[in-house]
């Protein structure tokens, strides 16, 4: 476990410092006459609901967990589909698909490299936004029980609501994502969570997006809060054809359970493929 998380650190730390380059050479080459497209893409990156098409893969290192001191790896794959109803009206599929590897977070406790549990949100949300300029979307959530060891995940199913609304003017985009899911086939690992993300960010005309935001949970069970703040930049660039967003940014826990996480990095890259 210790070998993969250090390999992994050493390539998060090689592209640091590499991707700003490829960054500046790719978006070099990019033509005038496309800028004004790759500054509507960047915006649209921070509506979770747009109609745009993108597979964000989200690399997550979360350190100091239990005794040991432990250091968990999770790649969250986050495909987003929209869905034209009619005209009026667009359905977002969002999917998270973690893929784990954690290392033992106390002596007795083996460590476990798998599968987590599948979060699937469905977002009902009108293609244009009201006349306030508000975008909002809602609509149900699912947790699938799809984790192949007990340390990555429960084993109950989940469902629940969930909702987003969001405004975005002049480079700007504040708004909040939330979500409620219940446990409905018994069991000890039970569960009755809320989970809100109230989010802000900024887009340069370079493409360059400067955000914050908190993946806040509240264990109603337990009456626990986990809250890490995530503070990250962000770079729009085209390779070839495909405009492709680099992200890189670092959490802390402000809050949180005896034994979890301390701080946090966040590596992600996100391929673009907007809708004709």
């Amino acid at each position: 476990m210790k070998t993969k998380t250090t390999i992994a650190t050493i390539v998060l730390a090689f592209l640091s410092c590499a991707l700003p380059l490829r960054a500046a050479t790719v978006a070099s080459s990019v033509p005038a006459g496309t800028q004004d497209e790759q500054a509507k893409l960047a915006m649209q990156l921070n509506n979770p609901v747009a109609a745009l098409i993108s597979v964000p893969l989200q690399s997550n290192w979360d350190f100091g967990i239990g005794p040991s001191h432990a250091t968990q790896y999770k790649l969250n794959v986050q495909p987003v589909i929209p869905i034209t109803l009619n005209e009026d009206w667009n359905l977002i599929s969002r999917t998270v698909i973690p893929v784990m590897d954690m290392e033992s977070p106390a002596p007795g406790i083996a460590g476990a490299s798998g599968l987590g549990n599948i979060t699937q949100s469905f977002f009902f949300s009108p293609q244009k936004p009201t006349a306030d300029g508000l975008i909002w979307g809602a609509g149900p959530v699912f947790l699938i029980p799809s984790a192949t060891n007990d340390l990555l995940g429960g084993e109950q199913w989940g469902m629940g609501p969930t909702a987003l609304v969001l405004k975005q003017k002049d480079g700007w985009t504040v708004g909040m994502l939330a979500n409620q899911l219940w446990s409905f086939n018994g069991g000890n690992d039970s569960f009755n969570a809320t989970y809100l993300q109230p989010f802000v960010s900024y887009t340069t005309k370079t493409h360059t997006t400067f955000a914050l935001n908190s993946e806040s949970t509240y264990n109603w069970k337990d009456r626990q809060w986990t809250i890490p703040f995530n503070l990250m930049v962000s770079q729009l660039v085209k390779i070839g054809e495909v405009p492709v967003q680099f992200q890189l940014g670092g959490r802390w826990y402000a809050e949180g359970p005896d034994g979890g996480p301390n701080w946090g990095l966040r590596f992600g890259v996100t391929f673009l493929f907007p809708r004709s």
